[in-house]
């Protein structure tokens, strides 16, 4: 063999060959590699540190009609869960999915409390209505609406409540001899909050989505006034506390149920429920 055919097998293996990688140029690709694991890790931590503010609906307030007369002894005698006040001109009736209460008057308006979501809120009405229509009443399921919903979240730090009143006097009503809450009045979205010192809050809205849109617009006000343990009164707090108690309504246990059921809720009568109006 000779010089020349050594060269081409040599040129042969240097062209078919894996490049080597220079180790300064590993260096700098395992720091970048480094560099970024690291902003991703800041990143999720500061999404980590963001608050996050669970807000619980505890009563959603809803009417409707049922276009025609009731008869409130009637109803009291033959129907299931009710009690008559005849004071009142008025009949209570109760029902256990969702757990519920309507106040029935004789002219024919209902109105439901004690729901959790609006969803919850029909499927309770149009129960109701299904049991009138069941006693024998020409029932018609009209004018449904959601009228009032209360909210309340708790914020995770205590609030300068005097400091916000003497900030935001148009805004802001306080009165600690009264109430030991400030008021403040939302008018788009149309919403009424009531905030302690402790940092919880009460929001009372005409629908859910005020309630989410009143806590967003009032957080950022709140924040502001962000108060040290050593700059709140321990009596204030107390009273407080006390004055939530005493208002918290109390229900008795609600049984386990499920809610996939209830939302899937289908009327198995063939009678003619719903009015032709329709119902928004």
């Amino acid at each position: 063999m000779c010089f020349n055919d050594l060269l081409k097998m040599t040129d042969v293996q240097i062209e078919g060959a894996v490049p080597l990688l220079d180790p300064s140029s590993l260096k700098v690709e395992n720091s970048t590699n480094n560099n970024q694991n690291g902003l991703e890790t800041e990143a999720e931590e500061a999404e980590d540190d963001t608050p996050c503010i669970d807000i619980i609906i505890n009563n959603v307030v809803c009417t409707f009609s049922t276009r025609c007369h009731l008869n409130l002894r009637t109803v009291a005698m033959e129907g299931v869960n009710v009690e008559y006040k005849r004071e009142q001109g008025m009949c209570n009736m109760r029902i256990r999915r969702p757990y519920t209460t309507a106040s029935i008057w004789s002219s024919g308006k209902i109105t439901c409390t004690g729901a959790t979501s609006e969803p919850y809120a029909k499927i309770a009405a149009r129960k109701f209505a299904r049991q009138l229509q069941r006693i024998g009443f020409d029932v018609k399921f009209t004018n449904f609406k959601v009228v009032n919903v209360l909210g309340t979240c708790s914020m995770p730090f205590k609030i300068k409540v005097a400091d916000m009143a003497r900030k935001y006097p148009r805004e802001v009503s306080y009165e600690p001899e009264l109430h030991p809450g400030a008021t403040y009045r939302i008018k788009e979205p149309k919403a009424t909050l009531k905030i302690f010192t402790t940092g919880s809050i009460t929001v009372t809205a005409p629908c859910v989505d005020n309630v989410q849109s009143a806590i967003e617009h009032i957080f950022p006000l709140v924040a502001e006034f962000k108060a040290v343990k050593s700059e709140v009164n321990a009596e204030l707090l107390m009273k407080e506390a006390k004055f939530i108690q005493k208002h918290r309504v109390i229900k008795p246990k609600r049984p386990i149920t499920k809610f996939e059921e209830d939302l899937e809720y289908e009327d198995s009568s063939e009678e003619d429920f719903d009015s032709e109006e329709d119902q928004d």
